[in-house]
């Protein structure tokens, strides 16, 4: 499924914003023969199954001018680079423990010359600032992510949802989720039509 599935569903983007999610395919598959951020499988559903997926945030809760978003365990450069084309005004500083993977998060966004992006070599648990929101798709069972972030998030809220983690994750949660009776689970497929997402969640976890 190509480039015209985000216009679908993202229909008043602008040309610079409709370029950039354009070039997103043969970036990504350039960068994947060199270095597999992305299994080998999944490349040919990239705008299904990583940009879109990405962009189910921004349903749940767009973000305003000015927010700082840190995106935990971003691999490749997801969900950070497709929400960062969305929302230029906002600001990004996306972390992995893997180098390689930084490397094409930088590489991404230096073709697409996207300032807005920060991208760090580094675990969560190290990174001193606080941001509005913390996003990631699923990198760990949500009480681990928890003690990873939980002094990330500001205390001054700019938005609808307050501040804390927006996490992308599929399946049924509710034993994860027990300890965290104030998480809210949104269901992609309210949103997005295709198969895969008929299990894909945003959860949103107020910290």
């Amino acid at each position: 499924m190509s480039f015209e599935l985000i216009l679908k569903y993202f229909p008043a983007l602008s040309e610079e914003q409709a370029d950039r999610f354009k070039q997103l395919g043969p970036l990504y598959s350039e960068w994947n023969a060199r270095i597999n951020v992305i299994s080998r499988k999944d490349i040919g559903a990239l705008y299904t199954r990583h940009v879109l997926h990405s962009l189910g945030i921004a349903r749940i809760q767009p973000f305003n001018p000015g927010s700082r978003i840190l995106d935990v365990g971003t691999g490749g450069g997801f969900p950070g680079i497709p929400l960062a084309i969305l929302f230029p005004e906002t600001e990004f500083y996306m972390v992995d423990a893997i180098g390689k993977k930084i490397k094409v998060v930088q590489a991404v966004a230096e073709a697409l010359e996207l300032d807005n992006v920060t991208a760090g070599h580094t675990r969560a648990e190290k990174v001193k600032e606080q941001f509005d929101f913390v996003v990631s798709r699923a990198v760990t069972n949500m009480p681990d992510f928890v003690k990873w972030v939980n002094n990330k998030t500001s205390r001054e809220h700019r938005h609808d949802l307050k501040n804390g983690i927006l996490y992308l994750k599929g399946g049924d949660l509710s034993e994860e989720l027990k300890p965290f009776p104030k998480a809210t689970e949104y269901r992609l497929s309210d949103y997005f039509r295709e198969d895969f997402f008929d299990t894909k969640k945003v959860v949103h976890l107020p910290l």
